[in-house]
């Protein structure tokens, strides 16, 4: 008895063609990003623990947030400028278009959280009298302290984070489930 292509390319451990792979370059920003994003997630979480309000060490810590905060900003544009210059390789014949829909779709949320979660934090920061210390040099506001305006973008913030942390977690499940059933699409993000 013959066994389907689908079944047999899940028992199989296909190897993954270099057309089918993302290029060296995606695969490094996907994996430093990603990595550094969860951190920068749990330090952002973990703040009134590491450095309690009202305490001499709250600003510094949270401005090492904030100075984290903006160059993974300036990665997450470094990355978006060279997707959109570069096609993503083709999606693997074992995906059914519901599947790819659903991949597509977390993927677009993935990349608007990576946009929103660092600006709206940027934007909160400048409609505060604090402002930014970058990596010690201060940053003066560019916005007039407006308590308002920066508890609006600071609530973005922190409901971006907890809607991307979701999301990753269910980006992190289905590549698990790719590769637990071997099918070659977990494979496309490894390093060649």
């Amino acid at each position: 008895m013959q066994s389907s292509g689908i079944s047999s390319a899940r028992t199989a451990s296909p190897r993954v063609l270099p057309s089918a792979r993302y290029t060296r370059t995606a695969v490094w920003f996907h994996w430093l990003l990603g990595i550094a994003l969860l951190g920068q997630i749990a330090f952002g979480f973990l703040l009134d623990e590491i450095a309690p309000r009202a305490t001499p060490e709250r600003s510094g810590v949270v401005n090492l947030h904030k100075s984290i905060g903006i160059v993974l900003g300036l990665l997450i544009v470094l990355r978006i400028v060279w997707r959109l210059s570069h096609a993503s390789p083709p999606w693997p014949a074992v995906m059914g278009e519901m599947e790819r829909r659903a991949a597509r779709t977390v993927h677009v949320a993935l990349y608007v959280c990576m946009v929103v979660m660092p600006l709206s934090g940027y934007i909160a920061s400048n409609f505060s009298r604090f402002g930014i210390t970058f990596f010690g040099f201060a940053w003066p506001p560019w916005g007039p302290p407006l308590p308002s305006v920066y508890a609006f973008f600071g609530l973005v913030h922190v409901t971006t984070a907890m809607v991307f942390t979701v999301l990753i977690a269910g980006h992190v499940l289905a590549a698990l489930k790719h590769a637990f059933d071997r099918d070659g699409v977990f494979g496309r993000m490894l390093n060649h």
